[in-house]
């Protein structure tokens, strides 16, 4: 087996018709390979190919020089081996989207009442003209009008298929904007691959099986591979595995490498093996598309039962809940996994719902009340004040009576839910994100935007979101001297500079390089990391070439790294000399690498003691200097491992890093971005604090956070090192404490030498904290890996386009396409003009719902018949909803929404200026109705049309009633435009010209349904007399506008606040869970019976117990023990619970204390605490 390719024929002999023949390998061969893995694998590998080398042969390519890249070549193995892409899961189609928007209740109930109305419409019972059945069968002599009947059923029925059209072409243009998102993602990433001895980046989708991938610490593999060569390579399997630990990759142990995975630590280069569908990720994709409906069905069963049984095992302990606990979010994470459009709710979601949820409720309550009164009314004035009889001929006529108010009570219904208020989330959202993509923010998840809007702190890297990544040497400490600037070359002694200049060139990753300029005259393009080109930068500036040293000695033959990872702070590189002995480069934060330095090269350039006193000395003569300046100190040192010594054992790390001889320390300066100090005090004026969490040293964390403007002279900010906040905000047992953080982050300003568990620790610790005034909403920005978990952990978190590895990309929601501060202030006006545009929207659409709800109710039960009639309930909610949606989502933003504070996690939706306004023109429009109503026929001089009867032709009364009313809703769109009291309602109109067509578009649309609408729409032409009287009373909206406004809002304190958050009470209820998501209040309030009805059995038990304690004395200790961890668990706050002395008294105090806080809540937030079980 020396030589693998002698036992196939050579290239294309084999028959064309077979592609994998071209090849030494099939895809099942390599498929069988990559599911072995560690040692299997590797006993595989060397059994069948002797080695890897063995595989690229049969794969016709080579580990050094990579593929041809010849497109033929490349065709081929697409043929054989695919490409790499996964086909996305099969959009739903329109009709689908269809069928779901038709699953709407109301309109279903609305369906059924339009197809019993039809119905009875053409069924004409014989004599039903007959006086038996009194004055109701008045109007149906006329034949031509009974004729008509059917135009009301079919009406409601085509405005049903107008909303559900509506709703599922939305659903559709935002499926297929959310797909083009992805794509776009998608195609911008891109990989390193060797082709023709070249390094090259190619999009992802263009790898392919035999190509040799160059893999470093951040990427996030696109393909399975096998390694060729590694160092130090560590991956987190735990997107495939569920192994939280990082997985040691290495040629003898585990030389396998999956799609999906990240990689933590290490660089190497691997042979691609197998891409697309046929790769790990690829085939549990397959695996997901076939059971993704029993999966979803089966999660969704485990979860009602979870939920259950948490509520049912009341005598759990702590540890067991929170197990429990686990198991639910592993589950909530299937979902998600399966289902990508189901995210948690967010700020905006959960109150949204919450207020959902109270309308509908008051809605029902109302069509039902409706509904009732007017059968109540009919049949007493029909059998009991008419005294007849009911008849079984005139049972047609009747039922037809009792349709006629059950589409009354469904309108009133329809009308009192708010259905627009989705779709003007939907498009208010869509609208921002295509937007905010010119503002270079790429938003991953629709809800982001409108989150950023209430952020109330943002936690900012420093290095290249602040500062612009471009570093430069700018001092140096080399040979016992400090120089202000890069020295000149003849200025060091020459033994030193050789080893300075190769402790460089070699110990950094060979993918840094310093590119020639794109444009003559430009600056050299930093390709890599960029603290590693700035090192390089100066062995350039010292005359010296750092490429031929690598190309002496390429990556294989480095004998060790020990990669740069966020414990290690440094790197470092071993060489084995020709005498056998050991030369290892390193390089690190100075502090660091100084610690394990005990000898220094002098002036001589030769090696000297260096003992801690010199050590301390130099910390403060030029460490701190250079980092007050601003600077990054990096300290570059080396150490020999003499042969005779032998081989050390190299997993010892705190022996080996040590020992070191200190050759240069460098202050690396890192410009600020001139517009971030700008951008910051925007920030700061708009309520938001920013912090500066940062690897570096403090001093320059604090030189550099002076500069931007996070720390401004005279204030006393806190500045900490890691260490530091970790000694502060953790007790005796090394727990993190949310008291002893509260005390520390409000007044923290920059962390400095932070490593991302401390990253992370914070944001949780802002995020979960209940010590200000509204709870903090958190922003996060990141670009390395190790800042993942602080990204997912944050409200919003925000990944570097440019500088970002993918897998902070991947924990991130919004991506920023330009690295840049003043970006994130642009998320920040996009996300509150978000927020606003709906609480305008709220605001007009309460408006409508509060007055067509009364004018229908008092009208039906005054008349008999609303003044209203269906199908123009139906119209204004149509453009009431749909249109309105449109036009007052799409409000373009300005710089003013950046002048006051973030609205915070619990303010209302609906403020006390809003329900002011609300409140105050429902009450102009009330009047002017009820006048129309009941006077309007005097007052115009036109026909009375109250008490009509059945399928009566449309009266002039009634339609100016109906045009009236929209022409207020028209004029009070445009009093909706401002939502803060402010006087000018046009300001800045032209700027939205959707607003401009929407209003005026709906105005034509008027003319037309009320002039030429006739019987579906119950009108009559009115005459432009009627028609001014119309306009004119629907411009005193605007006029009544500008007198709500005079009135001040702070002295109507009796005007409640709607669409809260979560209140802070139920936060200490709830016990803030770790990562709970935000609870879906419609849900909770279909849980808290349950809860509740658990909670009292658990209650009966527990003074059952008690009792007998009583009874039996000191016998059933146990038993009252044994009840005690259940009852604490649920309230920890139960006092009594922590001052207990003996066992007889745990039983009794606890369970009373129980009884107590439970009989003193009222039910409501009694059920509030009851989530602590739920959750």
């Amino acid at each position: 087996m020396a030589n693998n390719t002698a036992d196939h024929p050579p290239g294309n002999s084999v028959a064309e018709g077979n592609h994998d023949g071209d090849f030494g390998m099939t895809t099942e061969d390599l498929r069988d390979l990559m599911e072995l893995r560690s040692a299997e694998a590797v006993n595989k590998i060397t059994d069948t190919y002797t080695d890897v080398q063995g595989i690229c042969r049969r794969l016709k390519t080579s580990p050094i020089e990579g593929l041809s890249g010849n497109p033929v070549d490349l065709e081929k193995r697409h043929a054989a081996f695919g490409k790499n892409f996964i086909p996305p899961k099969k959009a739903k189609t329109f009709l689908q989207l269809v069928w779901e928007a038709l699953q709407d209740v109301t309109l279903i109930i609305l369906e059924i009442a339009a197809i019993i109305s039809l119905g009875l419409s053409f069924y004409h019972p014989p004599g039903g003209d007959s006086e038996a059945c009194g004055q109701v069968a008045g109007g149906v002599e006329d034949e031509g009008e009974s004729q008509a009947g059917w135009i009301e059923g079919a009406a409601i029925l085509f405005s049903v298929i107008i909303v559900v059209l509506v709703t599922a072409f939305n659903d559709w243009s935002k499926e297929k904007q959310f797909r083009g998102l992805q794509s776009r993602i998608e195609q911008e990433q891109k990989f390193t691959v060797i082709r023709k001895g070249q390094v090259i980046q190619i999009p992802v989708a263009e790898l392919v099986v035999g190509d040799i991938a160059q893999i470093k610490y951040g990427d996030l593999l696109p393909a399975d591979g096998i390694l060729i060569q590694g160092n130090d390579l560590k991956i987190d399997e735990s997107s495939l595995t569920g192994e939280s630990d990082h997985v040691r990759k290495s040629m003898e142990k585990d030389p396998m490498l999956l799609s999906g995975t990240h990689v933590m630590e290490g660089s190497g280069r691997m042979l691609v093996s197998a891409v697309g569908l046929n790769s790990q990720t690829g085939i549990i994709f397959t695996l997901l598309g076939a059971s993704e409906h029993d999966e979803e069905k089966k999660v969704k069963k485990t979860k009602t039962q979870d939920g259950i049984a948490l509520e049912i095992q009341p005598l759990k302990s702590e540890e067991a809940a929170e197990s429990e606990e686990k198991e639910e979010k592993e589950e909530v994470k299937q979902v998600k996994k399966v289902n990508v459009t189901k995210k948690e709710k967010s700020v905006l979601q959960g109150k949204l719902t919450k207020l959902a949820v109270q309308i509908g409720k008051a809605g029902l309550i109302m069509s039902a009340v409706t509904v009732i009164i007017l059968i109540l009314y009919f049949v007493i004035d029909t059998f009991a004040v008419q005294g007849r009889s009911w008849v079984a001929e005139c049972t047609p006529i009747y039922i037809q009576y009792f349709v006629k108010f059950f589409i009354i009570g469904v309108t009133v219904l329809v009308v009192a839910v708010p259905e627009g208020l989705p779709l003007a989330v939907t498009i208010s959202l869509a609208y921002s994100v295509k937007k905010m993509m010119k503002d270079n923010n790429l938003v991953r998840h629709l809800d982001a935007c409108e989150t950023m809007g209430n952020a109330t702190a943002i936690c900012s890297d420093k290095t290249g979101t602040l500062t612009m990544n471009r570093m430069t040497v700018v001092q140096a400490y080399v040979g016992d001297t400090h120089y202000k600037t890069v020295p000149e070359p003849d200025a060091i002694k020459p033994e030193t500079l050789e080893i300075m200049v190769n402790s460089i060139s070699i110990n950094s990753a060979y993918t840094t390089k310093i590119l020639p300029p794109e444009k003559e005259g430009g600056l050299p393009r930093h390709v890599g990391n960029k603290t590693e080109c700035s090192l390089l930068g100066l062995v350039l500036e010292l005359k010296r070439d750092y490429q031929p040293i690598r190309d002496e000695i390429p990556e294989e033959k480095l004998y060790k790294v020990y990669t740069f990872n966020s414990s290690r702070k440094s790197m470092s590189t071993v060489l084995k000399n020709a005498d056998g002995g050991y030369r290892m480069y390193s390089k690190g934060a100075s502090e660091i690498v100084l610690r394990k330095c005990s000898r220094i090269l002098d002036a001589q350039g030769q090696p000297r003691i260096f003992k801690p006193k010199d050590r301390d000395e130099m910390v403060r003569k030029v460490i701190e200097p250079m980092a007050c300046d601003g600077l990054r100190t990096i300290c570059v040192a080396y150490r020999d491992f003499p042969a005779e010594a032998g081989e050390p054992d190299w997993d010892s790390e705190n022996d080996i890093l040590n020992e070191l001889t200190c050759i240069v320390v460098v202050g690396i300066e890192d410009p600020v971005r001139p517009e971030v100090p700008e951008a910051i005090s925007k920030c700061q004026r708009a309520g938001i604090t920013v912090r500066m969490v940062t690897g570096d040293n403090i001093n320059t964390a604090r030189a550099i956070a002076t500069k931007c403007g996070i720390l401004l002279p005279g204030e006393d900010f806190l500045c900490l090192e890691g260490k530091e906040f970790n000694q502060q905000i953790r007790n005796d047992q090394g727990e993190v404490e949310q008291e002893r953080l509260d005390k520390v982050w409000p007044k923290l300003r920059v962390l400095a030498r932070s490593s991302p568990t401390d990253k992370h620790t914070l944001v949780k610790g802002i995020i979960d904290s209940t010590v200000g005034e509204t709870r903090q909403v958190v922003a996060v920005t990141g670009d390395g890996t190790n800042d993942g978990p602080a990204l997912k952990k944050a409200d919003v978190g925000f990944a570097m386009g440019i500088a970002g590895t993918d897998v902070a990309k991947e924990a991130s929601d919004i991506i920023l396409t330009d690295d840049n501060f003043t970006s994130i202030v642009k998320a920040v006006m996009w996300g509150r003009n978000v927020y606003d545009s709906i609480s305008k929207f709220l605001q007009f659409q309460l408006t409508v719902n509060v007055v067509a709800v009364i004018v229908a109710f008092t009208g039906a039960c005054i008349t008999q018949d609303s003044p209203l009639k269906a199908v123009q309930m139906l119209w204004v909610n149509l453009i009431m909803d749909t249109l309105a949606s449109l036009a007052l989502a799409t409000e373009p933003p300005t710089e003013s929404l950046l002048l006051r504070r973030p609205y915070g996690r619990n303010k209302p939706l609906i403020s006390r200026t809003m329900m002011k306004n609300i409140l105050g023109h429902a009450v102009y429009q009330l009047v002017i109705i009820f006048t129309l109503l009941f006077a309007g026929e005097s007052i115009f001089d036109i026909d009375n049309g109250r008490n009509a009867p059945l399928h009566s032709p449309p009266s002039e009364h009634y339609t100016i009633v109906f045009n009236v009313f929209v022409m207020m809703q028209l004029f009070n769109e445009i009093n909706a435009r401002k939502i803060h009291g402010e006087r000018n309602v046009f300001e800045g109109i032209y700027r939205n010209p959707i607003f401009c067509s929407v209003v005026l578009g709906t105005f034509a649309l008027q003319i037309v349904i009320v002039q030429f609408g006739g019987k579906p729409f119950s009108c009559t032409a009115l005459t432009i007399d009627q028609w001014l009287w119309c306009v004119f009373i629907g411009v005193g909206e605007l006029l009544w506008g500008q007198l709500i406004s005079a009135i001040p809002t702070h002295h109507l304190k009796f005007l409640m606040e709607a669409g809260h958050g979560t209140t802070k009470e139920e936060i200490h209820e709830e016990e803030l869970t770790e990562g709970a998501d935000e609870i879906d209040h419609a849900e909770m309030e279909l849980r808290r019976g349950q809860i509740l009805w658990f909670r009292g059995l658990n209650r009966i038990q527990t003074q059952m117990d008690v009792v007998y304690t009583f009874q039996t004395g000191q016998a059933a200790v146990p038993g009252a023990l044994r009840r005690q961890p259940s009852v604490v668990s649920q309230h920890n706050d139960a006092s009594a619970g922590k001052t207990l002395s003996s066992p007889t008294h745990v039983g009794l105090s606890s369970s009373s204390s129980l009884t107590n806080s439970a009989g003193a809540l009222p039910p409501a937030a009694a059920a509030a605490s009851s989530s602590t079980a739920g959750n």
